[in-house]
């Protein structure tokens, strides 16, 4: 795939769960910084989390952790952002968005790029085109 594509929005009730999948074809000779964003009409876009693939590590804005999980099918090509709790002020469209390192560079030096650019949209090159979630009390 050349965008990540991004299931699983939809309306809850405050408190409960949804999982959003981001679908994004991995290449063998690269290492990817995967990201989700959300953004609420009219407001910036902010990130929530982020996975490097070749370390398999897990980033979290602090707000968010404890509530939102990160994580990779390898399988299917899938990476999931498990919400729950989820409260009226996390509705938003969120979006998945990738970034990829060639594998030229060490798995060091492709993660420390991930650890260092993923809250900001600047540092991911291929985006999805969003899902809602709206989360009603």
């Amino acid at each position: 795939q050349v965008q990540p594509v991004e299931h699983g929005g939809g309306s809850v009730q405050a408190g409960e769960s949804l999982r959003l999948s981001c679908a994004y074809s991995l290449n063998a000779d690269r290492y990817r910084c995967i990201g989700w964003f959300r953004q609420v009409p009219g407001k910036e876009r902010e990130a929530v989390a982020a996975f490097y693939t070749g370390t398999e590590s897990s980033y979290y804005v602090d707000s968010m952790r404890g509530r939102f999980t990160i994580s990779q099918d390898k399988t299917k090509n899938l990476f999931h952002l498990q919400m729950n709790g989820l409260k009226p002020e996390d509705s938003a469209i969120y979006y998945c968005a990738a970034e990829s390192y060639s594998r030229l560079l060490s798995t060091a030096a492709a993660e420390r790029r991930c650890e260092n650019n993923w809250k900001t949209a600047a540092g991911f090159h291929s985006w999805g085109q969003g899902t809602q979630v709206t989360v009603s009390s």
